[in-house]
């Protein structure tokens, strides 16, 4: 396995619309273990391929206290259960430091494909949905902070650019 670096905002690359995987082989499976790793390294809760320059429909996620409920998305599709819309505060290993309230929907189904390449749906609510969406968002080019207002999205992009310029 190995660590992957993680693009932050406002990396353009981080716009990208992923392709679909067309086969699940050992290659998306190295991809996913990378993932992962790098994922728990961070550290994070979520991680999609966009997010480390892998521009296919693949998301890692693992919510659990413990880290050990891994749970693989390839080529996931969301239909919203439930309405009711609900804030989280949201943060992001592409935006490192900030966190904001985004409003989601509390329910969703999701479709997508395990590691194996079997396809299965899951119905969570809460953090896991959040998660779910907030990832799928990335594999579509879309960032969370593209929920919040111009101004705050703006001051994030000052202050990464800035701490990038004093990284280099």
């Amino acid at each position: 396995m190995a660590l992957l670096p993680i693009l932050e905002f406002p990396d353009p690359r981080l716009r990208n619309v992923a392709k679909p995987v067309e086969q699940v082989d050992d290659r998306i499976r190295q991809i996913v273990d990378d993932m992962f790793e790098t994922m728990y390294e961070a550290p994070g809760i979520g991680l999609a391929a966009t997010q480390v320059n892998v521009h296919e429909q693949i998301i890692v996620i693992d919510t659990s206290e413990d880290k050990d409920e891994p749970l693989v998305f390839i080529n996931p599709k969301i239909e919203i259960l439930d309405e009711t819309l609900f804030d989280y505060e949201e943060g992001c290993l592409s935006v490192p430091g900030f966190y904001e309230e985004v409003t989601r929907p509390q329910h969703v189904r999701v479709t997508a494909l395990n590691r194996e390449g079997n396809s299965f749906t899951l119905e969570p609510e809460g953090l896991l949905a959040v998660c779910i969406q907030h990832e799928v968002d990335h594999l579509k080019g879309k960032l969370f902070v593209d929920y919040v207002s111009n101004i705050k999205r703006q001051r994030i992009r000052k202050k990464l650019e800035k701490q990038h310029r004093a990284d280099a």
